[in-house]
């Protein structure tokens, strides 16, 4: 995958910050929404179709219930994304009618992404619309989310709306110029990245922190090209404030930074690994990490030490070994009681133990995916 190769991606998800929707917090940014539109336009008329994931919601109610600064609790956020939310999609429609294209709110939640049946039934109402022709706006619920199902950045939702759609590239414009080596608002000596892979983990180290009108800085950025590059996405982290941005994107100019994906994984894979709220933690013996990692198998009970969390079967567990770090992820086939008896145990106990018959493992390798 090189620059010029980008125009021969034909579904684009594309996500825009607060910052750029709002002016740096100022109320909505009307000539900046107006261009955002006949850019995308402008990519429908070259035969790509494209998602449109906004920010700007909460951020929008701020400006217009007349607040100082961002609210901190929860029901005050939620209430000026109900005042934001409205404003938003109706100026997006604003924009887009006179260009003869039809527009579509879509508002998810984690839990959305986390329930398999729910997942399945936004990336159908996804594709319908695309089928359509229409440009979806997809945005986080903020008027009934919460700590718990909130996403937490509109990057992360930019890479698992990738990942729902099986878009080919995730255009994530900021108000910064892309990836530097430091923040180039603290270090003159910084230096953009222009392209590295998106599994490179020294590039966390050079992330810089978010905004105080966005939840998202360069970190969640990186995330959300691991996320979408599971999918076979590739992602370009670029300014907004570039005239004709993503036009110039499509004709291959190097700007901003191209994460490059990773082999593509399959469906049900990307789904357990977009997961983002764990429900429990299993330590791992050196002999399971060394299983998981070489031999792509299942994690049966004998190789887990020890179990933290209280969940039920089916819930998200992540797979950490006896130094805390990170192996894989997946789906536990019994409960944290279940597993609290079986831990350490063969497979061939587990009825003795429990009393009835199960799953030989405690997470089948199609439900498991590694970190």
């Amino acid at each position: 995958m090189d620059r010029a190769s980008l125009k021969d991606c034909r579904r684009w998800v594309v996500k825009v910050g607060s910052a750029l929707l709002t002016d740096d917090g100022q109320g909505l940014n009307y000539d900046f929404v107006a261009s955002l539109a006949k850019q995308i336009a402008f990519l429908r008329d070259q035969g790509i179709e494209v998602v449109l994931v906004s920010s700007g919601a909460v951020a929008a109610g701020v400006s217009q219930l007349g607040l100082t600064a961002r609210p901190e609790r929860i029901n005050e956020l939620q209430a000026a994304a109900a005042v934001g939310q409205a404003s938003l999609v109706r100026h997006y429609e604003d924009v887009f009618r006179p260009l003869e294209l039809t527009t579509a709110q879509v508002l998810l939640t984690h839990a959305d992404i986390a329930n398999r049946e729910r997942y399945l039934n936004a990336r159908s109402t996804l594709l319908t619309l695309i089928g359509y022709g229409a440009v979806a706006i997809v945005n986080e619920n903020d008027t009934v989310a919460n700590e718990e199902i909130c996403f937490g950045d509109n990057d992360s939702l930019g890479a698992l709306v990738a990942n729902l759609v099986d878009a080919e590239l995730l255009v994530i414009l900021t108000d910064q110029n892309g990836l530097y080596t430091a923040d180039p608002r603290s270090n003159s000596d910084a230096t953009l990245i222009e392209t590295a892979s998106a599994d490179d983990q020294s590039l966390v180290a050079m992330a810089s922190g978010g905004s105080s009108v966005g939840r998202g800085g360069m970190v969640t950025k990186l995330s959300a090209a691991q996320i979408a590059s599971r999918s076979g996405a590739h992602t370009v982290i670029a300014s907004g404030r570039e005239l004709d941005v993503l036009g110039r994107v499509y004709q291959g100019e190097a700007l901003g930074t191209l994460l490059k994906a990773k082999t593509r994984v399959a469906s049900r894979k990307q789904w357990v690994a977009g997961q983002m709220k764990v429900a429990g933690k299993f330590v791992l013996d050196s002999g399971a990490v060394q299983v998981l990692q070489s031999a792509g198998r299942s994690l049966l009970p004998v190789g887990v030490t020890k179990i933290s969390g209280e969940f039920t079967r089916g819930a998200f567990v992540q797979c950490v070994d006896d130094q805390g770090n990170e192996i894989a992820r997946g789906l536990s086939n019994y409960s944290s009681s279940e597993v609290e008896k079986i831990k350490g145990k063969s497979s061939d106990a587990i009825f003795d133990i429990l009393g009835y018959g199960g799953e030989s493992e405690l997470i089948h390798r199609d439900n498991l995916v590694l970190v």
